[in-house]
C-alpha cells in the first residue's frame, strides 16, 4: 500500500476546503514507509489545510545525479514540473518529507534548468516539512518527553535545522541536537559492497555514541 494509494482510496483530503498544499510523495516514504506519509497528512490536515499528493511517478531525480546520470535526472525533473505546473502557478506551497528532494528542489533544479520560470518558482516555494509549520505559524499539538535530533545532511545545506528546534520547543519537547560527524550513508554508498566499515566508522563519530 503506497502512499498514493492509501490517499486515493481514502477519497482525497479530508479539507477540500482549506488552504491547500501539495505533499510530495517521495520514493522512500511513498514504497517503503507509507504510515511516516500518512502521519504527515494527518498532522497537515489538523491544522486545516488541504493536503494534494500527485498521482503517478514523480522523482526528484537525487540518486542519478551521483551515478552521474544528468539528463535522465532533467526528465525526471520535467516531469515532476509538468505535474505540478498548475499548483506551481498558482503559488501553492510544496512540502517534502524527504530533505534530499527538497535540496533538488531548492538547490539543483535551478541550476539544471536555469531558464525554466516554473522550475524557480517551485524553488521558491518549498519547505520542508517543519519549516512548513514553522513559516505560517502552525500550533502542533503538545508532546511533553525528551527527544534526540539528527540534522539530515541535505536539509543542513538548504535550510538548517532551526525550524525543527522551534516547532520541538514550542511543543514541550525537551530536545538536545547531536552533532559531529556523519550517519555514514550518503544515500546509497554506506550500502554499497566494501564501504561497510568506513560507513559505520562514519557513523561512531557521534550518531551512534548519540543513540546509544
Amino acid at each position: 500500500m503506497t502512499l498514493q494509494r492509501w490517499f486515493r482510496e481514502r477519497g482525497g483530503t479530508a479539507n477540500p476546503d482549506g488552504r491547500p498544499v501539495v505533499l510530495f510523495p517521495d520514493t522512500f516514504t511513498n514504497h517503503f514507509h507509507t504510515e511516516v506519509g500518512v502521519a504527515c497528512v494527518e498532522a497537515i490536515e489538523a491544522a486545516g489545510h488541504q493536503v494534494i499528493i500527485p498521482d503517478g511517478h514523480v522523482c526528484c531525480g537525487r540518486p542519478l545525479y551521483d551515478y552521474g546520470f544528468l539528463d535522465a535526472a532533467e526528465r525526471y525533473l520535467r516531469r515532476v514540473l509538468d505535474t505540478l505546473r498548475d499548483h506551481i502557478r498558482a503559488g501553492t506551497p510544496v512540502v517534502g518529507m524527504e530533505p534530499s528532494c527538497l535540496a533538488v528542489f531548492k538547490d539543483e533544479l535551478s541550476k539544471l534548468l536555469p531558464h525554466d520560470d516554473d522550475a524557480q518558482r517551485l524553488a521558491r516555494q518549498v519547505f520542508h516539512f517543519a519549516e512548513y509549520f514553522d513559516t505560517h505559524d502552525i500550533e502542533p499539538p503538545p508532546l511533553r518527553r525528551k527527544a534526540l535530533l539528527w540534522g539530515h545532511c541535505h536539509q543542513k545545506a538548504t535550510g538548517g535545522m532551526d525550524a525543527e528546534h522551534r516547532l520541538l520547543s514550542r511543543m514541550g519537547v525537551d530536545v538536545e541536537e547531536a552533532r559531529g560527524g556523519c550517519c555514514g550513508l550518503a544515500g546509497s554508498w554506506g550500502f554499497e559492497d566494501g564501504k561497510y566499515d568506513i560507513s559505520m566508522a562514519c557513523g561512531e563519530q557521534a550518531l551512534l555514541p548519540a543513540v546509544r
